[in-house]
């Protein structure tokens, strides 16, 4: 009799310990107090605030974003600033999710024995000297076979760099005026 006495006493106290282990590690023990004005009542508010805060539903990779921060091509006065200043030459590639403009082989007058390629690397979508990076590329033929393609740094590169900085510097000026 006193032996299921302790059993139970044991067992008791061992359920309690766990419960206690269990409820201190999941937080419930935690009383967090919050005030009335910080949380919507209206449900539109809810969401507006849960998707300001990157709370939301994701079902894998489908509709991933960066957290809520959306920089459009439309938006970013680089992208298109460097797509006003290479409208002389065809894009093959204008990536604005990889931040990559690359232009098809351009050859300024109709030899097509040299043609240059020009690349445009997005860093940043802030308007800065070093949000830019521009790399040309010289294709030099003998033969229609026989083609050489070298990366080349001339002054092609930084006046590019530059007019692209230019011209974003100005777009930015315009837009925020605009908001004004």
């Amino acid at each position: 009799m006193k032996i299921n006495k302790i059993k139970k006493i044991t067992h008791l106290l061992s359920f309690s310990l766990i419960t206690l282990f269990l409820l201190t590690s999941c937080n419930a023990l935690k009383y967090k107090k919050a005030d009335a004005k910080d949380y919507p009542i209206n449900d539109a508010d809810k969401r507006a605030k849960n998707m300001e805060e990157g709370r939301r539903i994701t079902f894998g990779n489908l509709g991933n974003s960066r957290s809520g921060t959306f920089d459009f091509a439309t938006s970013n006065e680089l992208w298109r600033a460097t797509i006003d200043v290479l409208e002389f030459v065809p894009l093959i590639n204008a990536d604005y999710g990889g931040g990559i403009i690359i232009t098809d082989w351009y050859s300024e007058n109709e030899n097509t024995n040299e043609a240059i390629k020009i690349s445009v690397q997005f860093l940043s979508s802030e308007v800065r000297s070093d949000a830019v990076k521009v790399s040309i590329y010289n294709k030099k033929c003998i033969k229609v076979e026989n083609c050489k393609v070298l990366k080349v740094s001339t002054e092609l590169n930084s006046e590019i760099k530059l007019a692209i900085l230019k011209k974003a510097a100005f777009l930015k000026k315009n837009s925020t005026i605009k908001k004004k």
